[in-house]
């Protein structure tokens, strides 16, 4: 061991034997378990047709991304409650329990009938095995982090603890992996049908190596050191949230620190896929690969910045993150825009869309159950173009909305009143009419293969990735040093997971809400704007660096 009794070591030293297996272990579980999470993601369409089928296309896409977010909104509640076990009875154990939850999870939904085999019951059961799946990461980051850092000699945290933050981007990077050889391998069609679930069976022989090697592993010397003295929570959750010392650093290292970081990290890694697949029409196979080569040149960068927070502190490079990906979301996912669809851009640029219509019969265009009938003909024209991944603006009018694109007018329709046969009717003249000027007008109906510029997606990809690995990679060496030993797996935890969880998790959604609501396919980005920019004043202003904090001497 690197650490002595105090957990000093010289920083300079070489990494032993011991802490280099404690990284390998800690990451490869944390890679497996980030893959079978991140594999609903990345199949959030095609998991859409089979469990949501009884809903229409639009809503089925929102009603995936929103049991996607189930599991990110239940990861708090998992971090209190493997939170609590980990400073109660110890790391180790604790995330050997979480990822066999997460594993049995991820395989069984690969077993799951769909929608059109059991009915109401699919999606019941997916969203509920969704939920275990969040409980289970909320107990995972917290202990593997939490275990490597207790592990790292004194100055080398950053370095040590950013392994275990390339595990969320490689556990992607994982699942995209296999999904693109199974389709290759089987075919689109197939891979709809059936083959998807191939993916998530697979996890099961992941799940074995994990549980495998984490069994092999020792106790984290803090913890066990601690415990020997008799010194470990008997409350960690009333110490951790009952007592304002340390309430108030919780509350801190979520506004100031982590709900920036998630939305950075999700509108990097997620929200670029749903939007170049979604707003700008590049079919699956290409965006994932695109995605992929990105995360594979940005990775490195997590060991980069994690090694940097060692000598320069972990808040001037998490701050700046914040803020250089605020400045800069605008003009990037413009920038992508132009590369990834030309045709789109030239369209948007020459023949602007606008719907004109009275604001007080436009109503808010989210609809995740597919329940709501829109029948004003303002919502009814909005639809038509949100269904056709048209971004517009408003324009304040009287009567009968309109949808204009360039010299063009099209008058919509109200289907109040209209029996069900001409209501059908009119809903296919009209959207065919405005598809038709739409087409006339240069808009495409998707992306051509011919005209995509893959290297400058991939230079803007990779930008939106080192944003990921600036705010990303030294945030587990902060959340370590920021609380003591006896209650840190539990003070962590929630932090994170609220931050990661519900700023981040909720984003794609919330994003496209935005986009529904307003109509312009770039305005979902002011979300995470907001938010970065948020914890940018916050962290800047009242919360502490920790790099020369010594963790073994916190209690």
């Amino acid at each position: 061991m690197a650490t002595t009794m105090n957990g000093k070591a010289a920083s300079g030293a070489p990494m032993t034997a011991e802490e280099k297996k404690v990284i390998f272990a800690s990451s490869l579980g944390t890679v497996f378990e980030w893959y079978d999470f991140y594999l609903y993601g990345t199949l959030a369409v095609i998991i859409g047709n089979q469990f949501f089928s009884a809903l229409d296309p639009a809503s089925r896409t929102i009603f995936s991304l929103l049991a996607f977010a189930a599991g990110f909104i239940v990861r708090p509640f998992g971090a209190l409650v493997f939170g609590r076990l980990g400073d109660m009875i110890g790391r180790k154990y604790t995330f050997l329990v979480t990822i066999l939850i997460m594993g049995v999870s991820t395989f069984v939904v690969g077993l799951l009938p769909n929608y059109a085999s059991i009915g109401i019951a699919a999606p019941v059961i997916l969203i509920i095995l969704r939920m275990l799946q969040g409980l289970a990461l909320g107990g995972e980051y917290g202990g593997a982090a939490t275990y490597v850092a207790e592990h790292a000699p004194h100055g080398k945290r950053g370095a040590f603890t950013s392994w275990i933050q390339t595990t969320a981007t490689v556990g992607l990077f994982l699942s995209l992996v296999v999904i693109l050889g199974v389709r290759t391998a089987i075919g689109e069609t197939a891979f709809a049908d059936w083959g998807w679930r191939i993916p998530f069976l697979v996890s099961v022989i992941l799940l074995g190596i994990s549980v495998w090697i984490r069994l092999s592993m020792n106790e984290s010397p803090a913890f066990k050191k601690m415990k020997e003295e008799g010194k470990t929570s008997k409350a960690p959750l009333s110490e951790s949230f009952g007592q304002w010392r340390n309430l108030k650093i919780v509350i801190l290292a979520l506004v100031g620190l982590t709900a920036g970081q998630a939305v950075v990290w999700y509108t990097g890694q997620f929200y670029a896929l749903f939007f170049l697949t979604g707003a700008l029409k590049v079919d699956g196979a290409t965006a994932n690969l695109l995605i992929a080569a990105s995360l594979v040149l940005g990775t490195p960068f997590f060991i980069v910045f994690g090694s940097l927070s060692d000598r320069i502190g972990r808040k001037p490079i998490i701050m700046a993150g914040c803020l250089i990906a605020a400045l800069t979301y605008f003009p990037l996912f413009k920038a992508l825009t132009e590369a990834a669809n030309p045709d789109l851009a030239a369209a948007q640029a020459k023949n602007k869309v606008v719907v004109v219509a009275d604001p007080a019969e436009c109503s808010f265009q989210f609809n995740p159950t597919g329940t709501v009938k829109f029948v004003s003909s303002c919502d009814i024209a909005k639809q038509v173009l949100s269904a056709n991944s048209v971004s517009y603006d408003n324009a304040a009018g009287s009567g009968t909305a309109k949808i204009t694109i360039g010299d063009k007018s099209i008058e919509s329709y109200t289907s109040a009143g209209l029996p069900a046969d001409q209501a059908k009717a009119r809903d296919a003249a009209f959207k065919k009419e405005v598809v038709d000027a739409l087409r006339a007008a240069g808009y495409p109906a998707k992306a051509d293969p011919a005209k995509v510029n893959k290297p400058v997606i991939v230079l803007i990809l990779t930008i939106l990735v080192i944003y990921v690995t600036m705010v990303y990679g030294p945030i587990a060496a902060m959340l370590v040093e920021l609380f003591p030993t006896r209650i840190r797996y539990t003070s962590m935890s929630l932090p994170y997971h609220i931050g990661n969880g519900w700023f981040g998790g909720l984003l794609p959604a919330t994003a496209l809400a935005i986009v529904a609501q307003t109509g312009n396919m770039y305005n979902g980005l002011w979300y995470p704007i907001i938010i970065a920019l948020v914890t940018f004043v916050i962290g800047m202003l009242f919360v502490r660096e920790t790099k020369d904090v010594d963790i073994f001497q916190q209690d």
